[in-house]
Formats: C-alpha cells, structure tokens, sequence
C-alpha cells in the first residue's frame, strides 16, 4: 500500500538502503494522519553549487484532494534536510485538516434577498 503511493529519487545522489529505509518510514508517518492522499514524492538532491560545502535538499510533494501540497528544506546532512522537511509537510496536513474541521463546524452564513414572514404561535 505504501510502496504504491511512494516516490522517493535522489537528483545528483545515489539512494542508499538506508536512505531509503528512512524516507518510507518518515513517510509512513504522513499516511497514517491522514488516509486520503493519492501520492506522496520525495526529491533528495545534492547541490554542490552553492559555497564551499555541500547542501542537501530535500523536496516534498503531497497529492491529495484539492491543492496539493509543497515543501521544501535545506541543511548540510540528508536525513536532518529529511527530517525537517516531513515536520513541515506534517504541519502543512494538520493546517489544512483543521482548517477544513474549522470551515464544516463554522458555516458561513446566508444571506437572503426577500424577507421572511413571521410565524405566529
């Protein structure tokens, strides 16, 4: 079920076991907050361009019913660039879940053009 709804590639950078490993478990995490995502990918990149050392990106893009949801973070080692990115990805599906609770408790009001007749009782 995961493995179908899962892409993890690595741009500049060979996905070890481990790496691997990581990401599905992390993503894991997501799935089980919330059933209703079509597809989960995840871009880990290498960027050597950027100063002296070497910066990992790791990019993440949820498909889900209405606008899909992008992320994106930066840091020197890949599984902290990970780690970081599904924290963020993980706020992003509470935001909207509650956003979505908040908009079906709290009904926006109608407004009616005629007025109404009164009842008498």
């Amino acid at each position: 079920m995961l493995a179908a709804k899962l892409l993890i590639r690595g741009i500049h950078l060979d996905l070890t076991d481990a790496l691997r490993l990581a990401a599905t478990e992390k993503a894991a995490r997501l799935l089980r907050h919330n059933s209703e995502i079509i597809r989960i990918r995840l871009d880990l990149e290498l960027d050597r361009t950027h100063g002296v050392g070497d910066k990992f990106i790791a990019k993440g893009h949820i498909e889900i019913g209405g606008p899909d949801l992008i992320a994106s973070e930066t840091s020197e080692d890949c599984y902290k660039s990970l780690d970081l990115l599904m924290d963020k990805l993980d706020g992003l599906l509470r935001r909207r879940h509650g956003l979505k609770k908040d908009h079906r408790n709290h009904p926006p009001g109608v407004e009616l053009d005629a007025s109404l007749p009164k009842v008498e009782g």
